[in-house]
């Protein structure tokens, strides 16, 4: 996946000290900073997608943080360790002390995690944990994957993957991955998110949608949700709302007097032609045929 992070940042007061290291990878992007932040230095940071900060020394009594703007005086806390900040969520820190810090950042595609994370723990579990802040101090094993990691980005020896699996264990050992129930190991929507996705298609006077509409009906990037939503119903997005359009169909053959031509206009088939074809494909008779059947009962 070819991907460049979009992040907005202004600072006051903090100058680099080194060069920035960088690579990219497939949908990440690791960057390593070494800076010096002034006596009441600020920063503002905004990113479209998610990252992980991850500091080498304790900086809890230097650098304070908040997630509201003029907040900072009254209600902000320690900057930890280690930060995951989900996409969209904005940022401002404050200095109180002149010194000096390294920290790796890592941005991160949101549908490279979910391919990461769904196969193991299930899309529900996975979207939950991308939307879930974290920051924590003690770092464990984190900040020797991340020490790992900053040395494949500042001079690469071994093959690409083994940068990515370092990004996948901080990854894994950092976000807040709720218990899977089991139903969403091999990445399936769940019984919530199809009802979700029927009410809003039935909602719909003609039953149709785009994909993307639909996944943002229950919260999924587009290409992720085709993928789930075919190994959940065993038919593409297109099929299924298709059975939902010969469903409302039927409805409007037994329930009304419209013409086929009529009920082929209100959902949207191009004429009565395309209708009947698609209506005797999936319910096995023509919708004259159905209905005439069904009045004789």
């Amino acid at each position: 996946m070819s991907f460049w992070h979009s992040m907005v940042w202004h600072t006051e007061g903090i100058r680099v000290v080194a060069p920035v290291k960088w690579r990219r990878f497939d949908g990440l992007v690791g960057v390593f900073w070494e800076a010096e932040s002034q006596a009441g230095a600020k920063g503002y940071y905004l990113a479209d997608d998610p990252r992980i900060m991850v500091f080498f020394s304790d900086v809890s009594s230097r650098i304070r943080m908040s997630n509201r703007d003029g907040e900072l005086a009254q209600h902000s806390r320690p900057m930890t360790r280690a930060v995951y900040v989900p996409a969209g969520v904005p940022m401002w820190t404050t200095s109180k002390s002149t010194h000096r810090f390294s920290h790796l950042n890592l941005h991160l595609h949101r549908d490279r995690l979910m391919r990461f994370l769904s196969p193991s723990v299930g899309a529900s579990a996975a979207l939950s944990a991308l939307r879930q802040p974290v920051e924590i101090q003690d770092l464990g094993a984190i900040e020797t994957l991340a020490g790992l990691l900053v040395d494949e980005i500042a001079a690469p020896s071994k093959h690409v993957v083994y940068a990515e699996s370092l990004v996948g264990s901080i990854v894994t050992g950092l976000l807040d991955i709720p218990e899977d129930d089991g139903r969403n190991g091999n990445g399936r929507l769940t019984q919530a998110q199809m009802n979700r996705l029927t009410a809003r298609v039935e909602a719909e006077g003609d039953c149709r949608l785009t994909i993307a509409e639909m996944a943002a009906t229950v919260g999924l990037s587009e290409s992720w949700f085709a993928n789930v939503f075919k190994q959940t119903t065993g038919r593409t997005p297109l099929q299924w709302q298709l059975g939902k359009r010969v469903d409302r169909a039927k409805q409007l053959l037994l329930e009304s007097e419209l013409s086929v031509a009529d009920i082929a206009v209100q959902l949207g088939f191009s004429d009565q032609a395309h209708l009947t074809k698609t209506f005797r494909q999936i319910a096995g008779d023509t919708p004259a045929a159905w209905r005439r059947i069904r009045q004789l009962r």
